[in-house]
């Protein structure tokens, strides 16, 4: 396994690619657990080479506290690649990642405005950023993305699209614990009783995904609300799967997202499933 730090070394890594190789590319904050190890191992499937970037991007935090609280583990990370046959590793020095504040900014209309969006403004546009950047930099044929972070896989979908740029996004299925606790970095900031009590949001897109199409929507909704009593619930959606927007109610729409963000003490989780009719 190569790891790569600087740009020009990158570079020079690219133009070796053989004409008929395709690269994939797993872009992570690192804090590396079993579900991006899935997308690398769908990535190995996929493609001849497989690179997994790791930098925490400061730009997509909108609350400085929760960026450095972020958990940092480089020297397990690389372990756990390179026992899950990455080929290159791409851990870029935010001085020359970010030469200087950008004065680019993305839109993506509706989807500011909703979840994610609306209760992390500028999120996105961070996102969006970081993601140009690594595509551009790194020219993958492929790149892959969880499912778990729905709105933002619509958003850098969107951005690909709008921008005509040469990859093919890749969605990838969200990795549960045993227990349903769907896999995330944050996860690794729980206590014991935080990690119990985190169990709450699989626990409710289940009930919700039980009563759909059998109750309306807003009861569904004020149920959810009422089992996040005692935490603190930033919010519960029932949507259409592709575009996000509120879903029909009666259930008539082929496939929904259940989505759900919620905070266990200063802790910041978000879940969803899809629902087919």
């Amino acid at each position: 396994m190569q790891v790569i730090q600087g740009i020009k070394e990158l570079e020079k890594f690219r133009s070796s690619l053989v004409k008929q190789e395709q690269l994939g590319l797993v872009p992570t904050m690192g804090a590396l657990h079993a579900g991006h190890l899935s997308l690398l191992e769908n990535a190995r499937q996929q493609t001849d080479q497989t690179m997994v970037s790791i930098f925490v991007n400061p730009l997509q935090f909108n609350d400085s506290k929760d960026f450095d609280k972020y958990p940092k583990q480089i020297e397990k990370d690389l372990e756990l690649l390179e026992k899950g046959g990455c080929n290159i590793v791409f851990i870029p020095d935010a001085k020359e990642v970010y030469t200087q504040q950008p004065t680019l900014s993305f839109q993506f209309g509706y989807l500011e405005k909703i979840m994610e969006g609306y209760h992390r403004p500028g999120h996105f546009n961070g996102v969006a950023i970081v993601v140009s950047k690594l595509l551009n930099i790194i020219r993958p044929h492929k790149a892959f993305f969880g499912e778990k972070d729905l709105q933002q896989l619509r958003v850098i979908q969107y951005l690909v699209k709008d921008l005509s740029m040469p990859v093919e996004i890749v969605p990838c299925t969200t990795l549960r614990e045993t227990d349903g606790l769907a896999m995330s970095s944050r996860n690794m900031r729980l206590n014991v009783s935080q990690r119990q009590r985190a169990l709450l949001l699989s626990q409710s897109l289940r009930k919700a995904k039980e009563l759909l199409g059998k109750i309306p929507h807003q009861e569904i909704e004020l149920l959810i609300q009422k089992d996040f009593s005692a935490e603190t619930l930033e919010y519960f959606s029932i949507v259409e799967k592709q575009s996000l927007k509120k879903c029909s109610d009666p259930f008539q729409d082929k496939e929904v997202a259940l989505c759900v963000a919620a905070f266990i003490d200063e802790i910041r989780l978000i879940d969803n499933i899809i629902v087919s009719s």
